[in-house]
């Protein structure tokens, strides 16, 4: 078993920066996948960056220049740097890792972009 649990969520003004931490436990290591999604309301849960054990990543197109995902496999962590926050960023954001090809999920974490 994984578990994920995201913080550092909240609310911020438009332009503004948050940066999301996850910690994961269990059985998980350094070489598996993490990423970030994240779900607006009344819309589907879409990827919004990702990372491998390598430390190669991928990133929506909606946040590319903006947001920055990385990695410390000493702590089991993962970040999200989000810069040049935009309402349309408003979502609940969930951390995510592939371990054995299953995807685990934290709890996710509220993000409202909003003056």
């Amino acid at each position: 078993q994984v578990q994920l649990v995201e913080s550092g969520g909240g609310l911020v003004q438009p332009g503004g920066s948050l940066r999301l931490s996850c910690i994961a436990s269990g059985r998980i290591f350094s070489g598996n996948a993490m990423g970030w999604y994240r779900q607006a309301p009344g819309k589907q849960r879409e990827l919004v960056a990702g990372i491998t054990g390598g430390g190669s990543t991928n990133y929506a197109d909606s946040v590319k220049g903006r947001f920055t995902i990385s990695r410390d496999n000493t702590k089991n962590a993962v970040y999200l740097q989000m810069n040049s926050l935009k309402p349309e960023d408003t979502a609940v954001y969930y951390c995510t890792a592939v371990v054995r090809y299953i995807n685990y999920w934290g709890q996710g974490t509220q993000v409202t972009v909003s003056s």
